[in-house]
């Protein structure tokens, strides 16, 4: 766990499919990107909206099937915008200023802190021996143990990571190893898959791809998503889903044998609990770093009592600076900068990312793009419950057909805020509702980088995978929509669930 790092190189191919994607990716991006340049006038499209669909299609496609490193594809876009007239050079470079970017590289200097002090694995550990003695109260752990690091670390994949030891460690105990995997260890690694994925919705500071959500709705919409906004919006649903899918997938998907149901190795969590006891006592550096990790959830957590507190209004990117200030401080502070793991080349992506969906935002070519995507619904002439359960199951199963999270958010997040300024609706009563659905990506091995890591353990197949994915982002639907008639309309997100276009 120590070891672990939280930024990562571009991904490697991991099948013959995707090899020949990427082959065919970089002449497939420029096609597409001709293609869409000299459509015909009549396609509905400006000139700058025309270019600028053009420019953002061939990152797409190349951010898809990754002929380069995603961050370089970026860079590529936000030339193209400019050289193509799409956009002036001042906003494009302005996009590395934006809060979300600040607090994407703020939160990877918090992460840094917490895994240098091994404040997560005591955690994690800690957690495991007090649950770990049946079954059902096992998985449960895992459960409570995803939810308690979603907040902390804002990387899946470093999620994953921390905790896949201890996942092989408990899945062996109860005698489920890739030579004999057996119902439990089925359970238990699917449901640290749905954990990680979904539980990261919990908070807007879970993912980057939350924060590019956010980003959009304030820039498109003027409406700020406070840190509790989305929290009270998001956890519920999220918490209430592991919980169905904790019940499920031990009683129904992946019944759990009565001989699977207690550890088979005698003493066997004795090797979790040796490891808790060698951490010994709390040390200095760890409590330094819960006492600064602390102050930014406290203050995460309060931003809409600032001004009455304090005359001021510290916002979630400046909460992180001051816990940044704290962990870097010279003599006093818990990390050298040379020790903070800030993966650059993701910045780099979100601000290509940011750069391309203002531009089609700015062009008009979003509101173009609503057009071709939703032109054959007519959603005029359906209540806002039915047009939401469309809008939601669009944003929910699209994680089936592009594996990174920042690219649907880029693509759907500003068509759907664009719709809904069309049809009358407040465009956060579709924004925010559908960037909850942005990290449930637990279809298949390739859906995300946890899902391909916890699948090289070769305890399920990926019809397995597939099954209990499946079964996961239904829940979640089935939750969002009757949030949508009752919670989400109580807390002023939404309508009412029958309420016509305007």
């Amino acid at each position: 766990m120590e070891k672990m790092v939280l930024s990562s190189k571009t991904r490697e191919a991991q099948s013959p499919t995707e090899k020949w994607m990427r082959y065919l990716g970089f002449p497939g991006g420029i096609l597409l990107f001709l293609l869409v340049l000299y459509l015909p006038a009549g396609a509905g499209l400006s000139g700058a909206a025309q270019t600028g669909t053009a420019c953002f299609a061939l990152a797409l496609v190349w951010w898809v099937t990754e002929p380069f490193p995603t961050y370089v594809t970026s860079l590529i876009l936000m030339f193209l915008l400019l050289v193509t007239r799409t956009s002036p050079a001042k906003p494009i470079m302005d996009v590395l200023g934006m809060e979300v970017i600040w607090l994407n590289l703020l939160a990877f200097i918090l992460s840094s802190m917490l895994v240098k002090t091994r404040l997560a694995k005591r955690m994690a550990l800690w957690l495991i021996i007090k649950f770990g003695r049946k079954a059902s109260w096992a998985l449960l752990a895992f459960v409570i143990l995803q939810l308690a690091l979603s907040p902390l670390i804002p990387a899946t994949a470093a999620r994953c990571v921390m905790t896949l030891p201890l996942i092989i460690v408990v899945g062996t105990i109860y005698g489920s190893t890739e030579q004999t995997p057996n119902n439990f260890g089925k359970n238990l690694l699917l449901l640290n898959l749905a954990g990680i994925s979904v539980l990261t919705s919990v908070t807007m500071t879970g993912s980057s791809a939350n924060l590019v959500a956010v980003g959009f709705i304030q820039s498109m919409t003027g409406h700020r998503v406070y840190y509790m906004d989305w929290m009270i919006a998001g956890a519920p649903i999220a918490i209430l889903t592991m919980l169905i899918m904790w019940f499920l997938g031990r009683k129904f998907i992946f019944p759990i044998a009565p001989e699977d149901q207690f550890p088979k190795v005698e003493g066997g969590l004795e090797l979790v609990e040796r490891q808790h006891k060698a951490m010994g006592g709390f040390s200095f550096q760890e409590k330094k770093a819960l006492v600064i990790f602390g102050v930014v959830l406290f203050l995460w957590m309060t931003d809409i009592f600032h001004m009455r507190w304090f005359g001021v209004e510290i916002s979630a990117p400046f909460a992180a600076l001051v816990g940044a200030v704290l962990v870097l401080f010279p003599r006093y502070g818990v990390l050298q900068w040379s020790e903070a793991d800030i993966p650059w080349h993701l910045l780099i992506f979100s601000a290509g990312a940011y750069a391309g969906g203002l531009a089609l935002e700015d062009t008009g070519a979003a509101e173009w793009g609503v057009r071709t995507l939703f032109g054959g619904m007519n959603l005029r002439s359906i209540p806002f419950g039915a047009a939401f359960t469309i809008i939601m199951a669009v944003m929910m199963y699209s994680h089936l057909l592009t594996t990174s999270k920042t690219v649907r958010t880029i693509i759907l997040i500003p068509i759907i805020i664009t719709m809904s300024k069309a049809l009358g609706w407040d465009p956060v009563s579709m924004a925010l509702p559908a960037a909850l659905c942005i990290d449930w990506v637990v279809g298949l091995p390739i859906s995300g980088k946890p899902n391909v890591i916890l699948f090289s353990t070769n305890q399920y197949t990926v019809g397995e995978n597939f099954k209990f994915g499946m079964a996961t982002c239904t829940v979640g639907m089935v939750l969002l929509v009757l949030s949508a008639a009752t919670w989400f309309h109580w807390i002023g997100i939404t309508p009412s669930f029958w309420a016509m276009p305007q």
